[in-house]
């Protein structure tokens, strides 16, 4: 699977001069950095490259071929491929069962089989590896912003919501290690994929979009020997939802609560909707294993700490009761106004110091398994140090930031971050996260 992603020669087939084809765009993407050859069947020459019309007059081996050519011209490429012993090709052209073509995708399957060839696609926009710049997105980069490098992986069997949320993530400075769009599965399937990244070392986390599963007995096996968080999100799950798979990448999606079901028995993490497989995300990759799932709140803001209260017991996690010592401790420290309780309310005129505080005090109390830190950063005696004050505490317990508000919490929430704190604009929306992250370690 690694000629995927690090292949030392490549072939792009179906390379026009014409800037906005798909051929195009992805050699564009290459030709700087990989030792890349256009075959297109007219041209001669591709942005000063020498053009060939057949992969097999390609004077040097391939690793890895590219094929964008429509769905009629795809069997005789990859009939080509094998003869030039390429054994691994990644296949953008779309037109095969998705659209009920099921005749032409069995050829292409026959093919593959011949010359034992592994393939992503067809109908996918193929791959992205963030640390070596290796990209077959045919979508252009002044409208899809690739994301920096980083630890979370995603296989998408949509082009779509892959690099929609690719540009999103981008945007929001996540870090990936690897995108996969694989369309419709033909030969190298979402368990391959998933194995592979179980044992790729840039790759943490594991995200997965998933319509339809071709062996669901191999993919859980394959699931509970992977020692990485594998946090999945299900396309069609209601009645219409998995007819529309059927045009979409001509998946059978089956019954969600069966899914639900395995994924569980696997230690899958289930997600309800693609923001939350990332918000999921972002705590695996930040936060450090929990000690257990007992939350402690931390609020300048009585009706923000009640709302976290609410959503933790409705989520069903435990709250953190603080030690006869830790409430002795700020009892002696704290205003009298201050409630030594859960939530921690530390009222509206808390300073930097009263958080150091009452962080320093969870953070010491073996009570305390994860915190919830709500900061609102409009009352008036809080300063921009208390960024620097929640910076000390990293990496002891899981810190788990709610701030909202409009321009100074933006820029504030944007240093949090970027110091390793997940940030959440809303109490329901962390807790949501947080739950599910904590159940997977306990």
């Amino acid at each position: 699977m690694q000629e995927f992603f690090m292949p030392k020669t490549i072939a792009v087939v179906g390379v026009s001069r014409a800037p906005e084809k798909v051929g195009h765009v992805i050699f564009r993407n290459l030709y700087q950095h990989f030792t890349v050859y256009p075959v297109h069947l007219h041209e001669e020459t591709i942005l000063g490259r020498k053009a060939y019309t057949s992969v097999l007059n390609i004077p040097e081996p391939i690793d890895l071929a590219i094929i964008t050519v429509p769905a009629q011209s795809v069997v005789r490429v990859v009939e080509e491929c094998g003869k030039k012993r390429i054994h691994h090709i990644i296949i953008v052209s779309s037109g095969f069962k998705e659209i009920g073509n099921t005749r032409g995708e069995y050829e292409l399957a026959k093919v593959l089989d011949k010359y034992r060839i592994q393939s992503i696609g067809p109908n996918c926009l193929g791959v992205f590896d963030a640390h070596s710049g290796f990209d077959t997105l045919f979508l252009p980069q002044r409208k899809l912003t690739r994301p920096k490098p980083g630890v979370i992986s995603f296989i998408s069997q949509s082009g779509a919501v892959g690099s929609a949320v690719l540009d999103l993530l981008a945007a929001e400075q996540f870090g990936f290690a690897k995108f996969i769009s694989y369309g419709n599965g033909t030969n190298v399937t979402e368990t391959d994929l998933l194995e592979y990244l179980g044992k790729d070392p840039q790759t943490k986390v594991i995200c997965l979009y998933i319509e339809g599963i071709k062996d669901g007995r191999h993919f859980m096996e394959v699931a509970q020997k992977i020692k990485k968080p594998i946090i999945a999100i299900k396309g069609g799950r209601t009645e219409h939802g998995a007819k529309a798979t059927l045009s979409h990448t001509g998946s059978l999606a089956g019954s969600y609560e069966i899914y639900k079901g395995a994924w569980k028995q696997s230690r899958i993490v289930i997600a309800d909707s693609l923001q939350e497989v990332f918000d999921i995300a972002r705590l695996f990759e930040k936060l450090p294993k929990p000690e257990g799932k007992r939350v402690q709140v931390i609020t300048n803001g009585g009706g923000y700490g009640i709302l976290a209260i609410d959503a933790l017991e409705g989520s069903g996690l435990p709250l953190a009761a603080l030690s006869a010592r830790s409430k002795e401790k700020l009892k002696w420290h704290m205003p009298k106004i201050v409630s030594v309780n859960n939530p921690l309310d530390l009222v509206g005129d808390a300073t930097d110091e009263r958080y150091d505080l009452a962080l320093e005090t969870c953070m010491n109390d073996k009570n305390v398994d994860a915190i919830l830190l709500i900061i609102l950063h409009q009352t008036p005696l809080l300063t921009e140090k208390v960024v620097d004050i929640v910076k000390k505490y990293f990496g002891k317990k899981p810190i788990f930031v709610v701030s909202t508000g409009g321009k100074q919490t933006k820029m504030l929430s944007e240093k949090l971050e970027h110091a390793g704190f997940p940030v959440f604009d809303f109490p329901e929306t962390a807790v949501h996260a947080l739950n599910k992250f904590l159940e997977y370690f306990n």
